[in-house]
């Protein structure tokens, strides 16, 4: 079982705030992992995967972003997404000094949007993304594509979407991700929606994104 602990780092700005999860048996790599627009790191999905994370090797930094500690409910404003990028980027270096493996980044739609835009801004920060449920377009707005930052995306990144998403369906997806110069993958969760964990029948959802993120990743340090 991995040990977790409340994590607060008030060092410099935005603060980093959340749960370390240290695994029993160290893998040497970590994983940075944040939330949606309308979730904090205690959602079901983020805990579930910290925790299979963990037990799988990783040493798991899951956190709030700043506009959530800022205000405990309620979306993030617009203008104050490059505090949020910066707030990940502090979580990443955290664990820089914590690991001497890779270091991993991910998120739950917002979260995940965010940490694909800080990749892109900064291609040797991180090893890796895993998106959960990247947020394509706003629902019922196909047109509204968040894709601007998608051709100077230079990391891996393990795309997580589930086949009812109203945020985008799968044919949306595989197109947006030709967008991509790094290497990616699209892992379908069928019947799943933008939550991903909302049915029993997914219960054992956390492990297989593990086990697909594992065998991305090793894939990708082959080439």
């Amino acid at each position: 079982m991995s040990n977790v602990q409340e994590f607060l780092d008030t060092s410099s700005e935005p603060a980093v705030k959340g749960f370390l999860h240290e695994p029993a048996h160290s893998s040497g790599d970590s994983l940075v992992l944040t939330h949606g627009a309308g979730a904090n790191c205690q959602s079901k999905l983020l805990t579930a995967l910290a925790n299979a994370f963990a037990e799988a090797g990783y040493l798991i930094l899951r956190c709030d972003l700043p506009f959530r500690q800022s205000r405990p409910h309620g979306p993030p404003f617009p203008a104050m997404a490059a505090r949020d990028r910066e707030g990940l980027r502090r979580a990443v270096e955290i664990l820089r000094g914590k690991t001497t493996g890779k270091i991993f980044l991910g998120g739950h739609s917002y979260g995940g949007r965010q940490s694909s835009m800080l990749a892109a801004e900064q291609p040797e920060l991180v090893s890796g993304l895993l998106l959960l449920s990247y947020p394509l377009h706003p629902p019922r707005k196909p047109a509204e594509l968040r894709t601007a930052h998608f051709p100077q995306l230079r990391t891996p990144a393990l795309f997580v979407h589930g086949s009812r998403d109203p945020f985008g369906s799968h044919e949306e997806m595989k197109s947006a991700l030709a967008l991509l110069p790094a290497r990616n993958s699209l892992m379908e969760v069928e019947g799943a929606g933008h939550e991903l964990l909302g049915k029993k029948a997914q219960e054992n959802l956390p492990e297989e994104i593990v086990h697909a993120f594992q065998a991305f990743f090793k894939e990708s340090s082959t080439i």
